[in-house]
């Protein structure tokens, strides 16, 4: 992209939309097309890819990655390290309507928008969808084109129509493999985890 420093270490392209509201930090780059809304805030070392949407009050923390078309509505919340896949959408409408109950178009007064959180190092597959009010623990991975309607936990992998756990993967996103006692490593870097109720923790 040609770059257009929009203000001090955050590089923005020139077809992009950042509202000067929005609070962009450090080391951020804002590729072509995409929108930043107003009271958005967005850590350091973001990359925000082309056509990517962050809406109104959104917060995003350091080193997180939209890839392109990702959508992002209010009021979401996304931890450090975060990576949403290109197309993947965090919904905020539970039930979703374009008119009231007596066909006038629904205004902002009209409903009550509720927010997807996604904690630290979580990945969101391509063209995935969560759907709010869901929450994605840390360092979960969720498959491309999964709908996500129930919470999902900490290094979970869940795939599907609706999303299911089917495994569980560790820091470096490779599913982990099952040892004796509960005990899970990951092939690539060889950390050790323990599942115990269903829950997955780092040895």
């Amino acid at each position: 992209m040609t770059d257009t420093p929009a203000r001090d270490g955050v590089t923005v392209a020139p077809t992009a939309d950042v509202d000067d509201r929005a609070s962009i930090g450090t080391g951020t780059r804002i590729w072509h097309l995409a929108q930043i809304r107003e009271d958005a805030t967005l850590g350091s070392d973001c990359n925000i890819g082309r056509g990517a949407y962050v809406g109104p009050g959104v917060i995003i923390g350091d080193n997180v990655k939209l890839q392109n078309h990702a959508l992002v509505y209010e009021p979401a919340r996304l931890a450090d390290g975060v990576f949403i896949g290109p197309a993947a959408v965090l919904t905020n409408d539970e039930y979703p309507r374009a008119v009231t109950p007596d066909g006038r178009l629904k205004t902002g007064d009209d409903w009550h928008a509720v927010g997807v959180t996604i904690g630290e190092g979580a990945a969101i597959g391509a063209r995935a969808v969560c759907v709010a009010p869901v929450t994605v623990g840390r360092w979960a991975l969720v498959a491309a084109g999964a709908v996500v309607v129930t919470d999902v936990p900490d290094f979970a992998l869940v795939v599907g129509v609706p999303a299911k756990r089917i495994g569980w993967v560790g820091r470096a996103g490779r599913p982990l493999t099952a040892q004796s006692d509960g005990v899970w490593v990951c092939p690539e870097t060889g950390a050790e985890y323990v599942e115990a109720g269903g829950v997955l923790t780092e040895r």
